[in-house]
């Protein structure tokens, strides 16, 4: 064989490689937007599982979920307490920041960590029958929604002892909310295929979530920086909290921080994604 007709029979096996590259990442991606519609077909499915999910949880408890309730109640009044005197803060300004920081923050790291076990939990289920994964995806956010929604009477009785009331300006965190649902989602696919394969990132995802409650303004104000406080929008937490945050303590977030905010949900929606696409086919394996 000549050397022209070897150096096109290479490029010919190299097209081909690559086309049957092509053809498989289609076709990875069209199952995993089929996981995706089928599972969302099923939503009916996703909010027993989560609802049943939160009943086991609290099974032989005399009030169930509402010690939630307590819970953070007791947390709020003893944490203002404190941090109020130590940043000579006035209460009725102070307490109410507080409230409604720790309530959304209990969110967060609670879909970080559901978000690390979504497909390890649902280990039984996915080994003995067929189910889109999205379904899995869907029963931690109902998980999720129906926890913050126990702690939400604190934030009212806060708000009527201390009559900070958001008025007309809570409507705008629900695009923030519907963004934290997004995000949540992202979340679940991203670490949820990722902790399937590695067992060690779960307890990394905690330490950085215990080492972003302390550079994120949840019990300090952003204001206490003052000009050293610039890098604040650069804090991706402090973005996706504050655009919820805001409305509820009657004011917008700036459009930086939306800006901020939707950048980091852009990333992580495509890298959630990319990753799923690629290893949707392997989860059943690596649990």
């Amino acid at each position: 064989m000549s050397a022209t007709a070897e150096h096109h029979a290479s490029s010919v096996a190299s097209t081909n490689i690559q086309v049957d590259a092509a053809v498989s990442l289609s076709a990875r991606q069209r199952l995993a937007l089929r996981d995706l519609a089928d599972g969302s077909r099923l939503w009916r499915l996703a909010v027993t599982l989560g609802w049943l999910d939160i009943k086991l949880r609290y099974r032989g408890s005399v009030i169930g979920p509402f010690w939630l309730t307590l819970s953070t109640a007791v947390q709020i009044g003893a944490m203002g307490a404190v941090y109020g005197t130590l940043f000579h803060q006035d209460l009725h300004d102070y307490l109410p920041f507080l409230a409604v920081s720790l309530v959304m923050w209990s969110a967060v790291t609670s879909i970080s960590a559901d978000a690390c076990t979504t497909f390890l939990q649902a280990e039984m289920t996915i080994r003995s029958m067929r189910m889109p994964y999205f379904v899995h995806v869907v029963r931690v956010q109902v998980r999720t929604v129906l926890t913050l929604a126990h702690n939400l009477p604190v934030l009212l009785v806060v708000g009527l002892i201390y009559h900070a009331w958001p008025g007309i300006y809570c409507v705008a965190a629900v695009p923030a909310l519907l963004l934290w649902l997004v995000d949540g989602v992202a979340a679940c696919m991203l670490l949820g295929s990722f902790c399937a394969r590695f067992r060690d990132v779960p307890p990394i995802v905690s330490s950085i979530m215990q080492i972003a409650f302390f550079i994120t303004p949840i019990v300090w104000k952003p204001d206490q920086l003052g000009r050293d406080g610039w890098w604040l929008p650069y804090n991706p937490f402090y973005a996706l909290l504050e655009i919820v945050r805001g409305p509820m303590l009657g004011h917008l977030a700036s459009p930086t921080i939306w800006t901020s905010a939707l950048v980091f949900s852009a990333a992580l929606s495509g890298a959630a994604w990319i990753l799923f696409v690629r290893v949707r086919g392997r989860i059943a394996f690596w649990i």
